[in-house]
């Protein structure tokens, strides 16, 4: 028996789920608005502390190497939550998840952290050069509730190839996995525009910016996605309000859908014959919206000739988000508990290095990594 809970960083709530692998038994099922977690990162603490759990994965950034939250390093935590001096001083909601990383650290509780999808041994180098975010550890989260659903279906880790495509509230990703193993992902800063955040940026549109601000703070990532084509102010609306809105703006909705499978096309090079096509993120329980992508996933699929079906993520939970189930399904694996396999298949165990390791100019690289080591926790 394992009792193992997840915790979800998503940029709108903060998601903690807990189940007993022996009884079923969901006993933690939390959603928290960020902007309380940024006051106060305590409360999350709180929470897991009163669930009596065996092994707790947490929310872990950009991810660093799977380990215990107590063994990493202020540099792994600097690199998987980094910021810049004044965005420290802006206090961004990383800033909140970076000192809660740091008291999960520093308490007494079995947690782990886990890594992204540029740390996987599973991925290839080659893929791997001048990227960041192939998919942060939240993005993990959501590729192992999909396999979790697979293995509930009878399938073997070894036989799963399926993309996960995540729509959320900032951005999108789309994760593939080919054998059991994640190969290949396009995470929300790499992706195509999103709902809050701008995408992956032309490079010289990432110049004229940076060379028109004092500063390029990370809140330009998180600002110039379709929500802004649409309202002032998207954080008084909600994403139902936003796709009832499409009579008004018809380029967002379109911009949103085709950019969602322009990365799936993108995932296909990598995972050619993929099984199912899993849908997970805030947008996918809005039914309009769903639809409409799943029928140009149905389009698209159809004329590359690949037959996949398309589902949703089972939800166990009621509140939480399908990344936040994901995290716990990977602590009952490290409990060594009935998804053990899972986890074992995507040799988390072997994930290493850091998220600038890629930088292909190395000189570059160096000047990255020592701006960001030292940044205050």
């Amino acid at each position: 028996m394992v009792r193992a809970v997840g915790v979800d960083p998503g940029t709108y709530s903060m998601d903690l789920f807990g189940f007993d692998d022996e009884t079923g038994e969901v006993f933690l099922d939390v959603s928290i608005p960020r902007e309380e977690v940024t006051r106060d990162p305590e409360i999350v603490l709180k929470h897991l502390r009163d669930t009596n759990a065996d092994v707790i994965v947490g929310p872990s950034g950009y991810g660093v190497p799977l380990k215990r939250a107590r063994e990493t390093t202020d540099e792994e935590l600097s690199y998987a939550t980094f910021i810049t001096e004044k965005d420290y001083e802006r206090n961004l909601r990383i800033v909140g998840l970076r000192k809660l990383m740091k008291m999960m650290r520093d308490s007494n509780l079995n947690i782990w952290f886990c890594p992204g999808v540029i740390h996987l041994s599973t991925v290839p180098r080659y893929r791997k050069l001048n990227k960041i975010d192939m998919g942060t550890a939240d993005k993990i989260f959501s590729v192992v509730a999909a396999m979790r659903d697979e293995y509930d279906r009878g399938i073997e880790p070894k036989d799963m190839n399926i993309i996960l495509i995540e729509v959320g509230f900032a951005y999108n990703a789309v994760i593939g996995v080919k054998n059991g193993k994640i190969v290949d992902g396009v995470g929300g800063t790499y992706s195509t525009i999103g709902y809050l955040g701008s995408g992956a940026l032309d490079a010289e549109l990432a110049y004229a910016i940076a060379n028109s601000l004092e500063d390029f703070s990370k809140i330009v990532l998180f600002k110039g996605g379709v929500a802004y084509l649409v309202f002032e102010n998207p954080f008084e609306h909600s994403v139902e309000e936003f796709v009832r809105e499409l009579e008004k703006n018809e380029d967002a909705y379109m911009a949103f859908i085709e950019g969602i499978l322009k990365d799936v096309s993108r995932i296909l090079v990598s995972v050619d014959e993929p099984r199912r096509v899993y849908l997970s993120g805030r947008f996918t329980r809005v039914e309009r919206f769903r639809r409409d992508l799943e029928d140009g996933l149905s389009n698209m699929l159809r004329r590359f000739n690949i037959n996949a079906e398309i589902s949703l993520i089972k939800r166990h939970g009621r509140n939480v988000k399908e990344a936040a189930e994901g995290a716990a399904v990977i602590a009952n694996g490290i409990g060594g508990g009935k998804y053990r396999k899972l986890i074992e298949s995507l040799e988390l165990w072997k994930s290493s290095g850091t998220i600038f390791d890629y930088i292909v100019d190395r000189d570059l690289r160096g000047r990255v990594m020592e701006r960001f080591r030292n940044v205050p926790l």
